[in-house]
């Protein structure tokens, strides 16, 4: 076992692939912008309403817990005024001020603290109401776009960046929780808020409160004007925070620490780190800072409403303004003072709508897009036919290299051009036609660009072919299952991909159900047991990140190994050895071969030496096959195949040579 070689991110991916930094919830002007970017979906709000389709009794629920607990809100400021007044201040009939009434008093106080528990259990139950609410419908859009990106074709992924695709998946269809367990609620709450505060206010006294209309915009525009300077400053926090979080993701991950480490450049990823840092802090201190003066002015201005109110009221007590008393005055204060968020959270409720649709267009648009590769209305399943198993065969399972049709590979004048090549560059394939029979070993050889992988991404369907037919079994590939299709096909590419889990969790990805013997089993047709047996946890071993901790060779032999659990009837080797060096290339080869054989396999090969023993070689120039044969009638011939063998024979003996004194 050998030595060798993931990040969150705190910047969204633009719709076209460009960085888009996070926006701070207070930069309006900056969210807006970023709302317009989001695409234009057709019955949108249709569309929405019916994810929630499934919550209409919680959605209800939510509804009337919003507008009781907003209603119950303005009960304690009333009951404060008659606390006042019936109860520490009564007037008896003289209209004297008498001592306390207990009795009233003690009732008064109950039924507040009583509004308070009510309001309290109303509260957590509608926020656990939304945050079920919102979670449930996050939860289904996100297994949704997964489920609907999982059946995208191949080229989708060729062409779309990685981080896009994790943004929709985890910024834009996680920003919808966010919207969805708030906004509702905030537009619903603050607008009750706000009549009942201003009813319970006219009931209280009319004259205060058209002084408190007066002066409450003042505070409004100063507490805005707040927001927009801090989030200028939030905004390039947010970059300094992406900029981090991109050093952390290039120099922690496997492929990072193995480069800084073979250039010692250590230190130099540490100052990096550490200045970005150092400008972290610098940002957000004075992101804390940074209009401290109005938020003071804020205060100021808070706290001089209720005493513009006092003085208001002593002036109307002193005009001899009838039934305007301490306890009216305390009461209005305390619901003049309740007005200031409610009407701020109002201001904001247009974005946040916008926001919420930003978000669900993003994600619609995903799954509005419609894979080119679809099953057809009467697809089929493969037809397994039989067949005797050859001598010789791979002892893992029932060999299927002979049964029947099941192994034969077909092109009928096959061209294709991949979906972002230019219209007039020529097409990858052109005109190709070749049968590879059941338990065939057919190689595709030639130079780099020729069209060779290609042909490995057609039998199983992953592009499809702009003209021609690509039969397997005898049939058409586009009247078939793609699951089945699938199946029935094996795939060993050059860059192998493990999982950063146990050896044995590897190899069940090809057969969850395998027993411990079938995956020993496979190992040894792989001929990578003894080695995974030296291990000192066995096949409990974990590779680590994309199998880092093992050698090429050995990661080679388990990717076979779980091919060999699936069974395929078709094997594709995709040029499985070119990355090794001679010595894995051997011991890898050697597990191919046995991999091989009793099935058909379909090798891309770049070394020539590696297929020197298949049945039939075929010779791809420019998209088209200019040579086919055994290797000893092609090196007779004396064409490209011919021309290609020489070169790599010769270029072992040139360097020898070189390194004569």
């Amino acid at each position: 076992m050998h030595g060798g070689g993931g990040g969150g991110g705190g910047a969204q991916v633009g719709r076209y692939g460009t960085a888009r930094t996070r926006i701070a919830s207070s930069d309006e002007s900056a969210q807006r912008a970023a709302n317009a970017e989001a695409p234009k979906i057709p019955h949108l709000l249709r569309r929405i309403a019916e994810l929630f389709a499934p919550h209409r009794g919680a959605l209800v629920t939510t509804v009337v817990l919003v507008l009781v607990g907003a209603a119950l809100a303005i009960i304690p400021p009333l009951l404060t005024q008659r606390a006042f007044d019936d109860g520490l201040f009564p007037v008896d009939a003289s209209g004297a001020v008498s001592g306390p009434n207990l009795p009233v008093l003690m009732w008064l106080v109950i039924a507040m603290i009583a509004v308070f528990v009510v309001s309290a259990l109303l509260g957590v139950w509608q926020t656990w109401l939304t945050a079920t609410i919102g979670n449930s419908v996050m939860g289904t859009l996100r297994v949704r776009l997964f489920t609907h990106l999982q059946a995208m074709e191949l080229s989708f992924f060729t062409r779309t960046k990685t981080g896009i695709i994790q943004s929709r998946l985890q910024n834009d269809v996680g920003g919808v929780a966010g919207v969805l367990t708030n906004t509702v609620s905030s537009v619903l709450g603050n607008t009750v808020t706000v009549i009942s505060a201003f009813i319970a206010m006219l009931l209280l006294n009319w004259q205060l409160t058209l002084i408190a209309l007066v002066l409450m915009p003042f505070m409004v525009i100063a507490q805005r004007r707040v927001g927009q300077v801090r989030a200028r400053i939030a905004g390039k926090t947010q970059e300094s925070l992406s900029e981090m979080t991109a050093i952390t993701q290039e120099t922690l991950s496997v492929s990072g620490i193995l480069l800084s480490k073979s250039f010692t450049r250590q230190r130099s990823e540490i100052e990096r780190y550490a200045e970005e840092n150092r400008n972290q802090i610098r940002l957000q201190v004075k992101q804390q800072m940074t209009g401290q003066w109005f938020f003071a002015m804020v205060n100021i201005f808070m706290s001089s409403i209720p005493a513009i109110v006092y003085l208001v009221a002593g002036w109307l007590i002193a005009g001899g303004t009838a039934g305007l008393t301490a306890g009216t005055i305390v009461a209005f204060t305390t619901v003049q003072a309740r007005l200031l968020f409610p009407l701020m959270g109002l201001m904001r409720v247009a974005l946040d709508l916008q926001t919420s649709s930003a978000l669900f267009a993003r994600i619609f648009e995903y799954l509005d897009l419609r894979p080119t590769i679809t099953d057809a209305p009467e697809a089929r399943e493969v037809p397994v036919g039989h067949g005797v198993a050859p001598d010789g065969a791979a002892d893992v399972g029932e060999v299927p290299g002979t049964r029947g049709a099941l192994g034969r590979v077909e092109f009928d004048e096959v061209s294709f051009r991949y979906p972002d090549a230019d219209d007039e560059s020529r097409p990858t394939l052109d005109g190709v036609s070749f049968t590879i029979e059941p338990g065939q070993f057919a190689a595709f050889v030639g130079p780099s660009g020729a069209g060779k992988t290609t042909v490995s991404y057609l039998v199983p369907r992953l592009y499809e072919a702009s003209s021609g037919t690509v039969r397997f079994a005898g049939v058409d590939v586009r009247e078939l299952r793609q699951e089945s299709l699938m199946s029935h096909i094996g795939i060993v590419s050059q860059e192998t991909y493990l999982f950063h889990a146990t050896i044995a969790e590897n190899l069940r990805y090809a057969r969850p159900d395998a027993t411990d013997a079938e995956l020993e089993a496979a190992a040894r047709a792989a001929n990578i047991h003894d080695t995974i047996a030296s291990f000192p946890d066995g096949y409990d071993t974990v590779v680590g990140e994309r199998g880092y901790r093992l050698s090429g060779g050995e990661k080679q032999r388990i990717a076979i190994a779980r091919v060999l659990l699936k069974d395929p009837a078709v094997l594709v080797l995709d040029e499985a050895t070119s990355a090794l060096d001679t010595i894995s290339e051997r011991v890898v080869q050697q597990a191919l071969d046995d991999a091989a054989r009793g099935r058909t396999t379909i090798a891309i090969a770049h070394r020539l030496s590696t297929v020197v023993a298949a049945d039939v070689i075929f010779v791809v120039v420019a998209g088209r096959i200019v040579e086919r044969g055994t290797h000893a009638e092609l090196v007779d011939a004396g064409g490209v195949y011919a021309s290609l063998y020489r070169q790599q024979e010769e270029r072992p003996v040139q360097g020898a040579g070189a390194l004569e004194p």
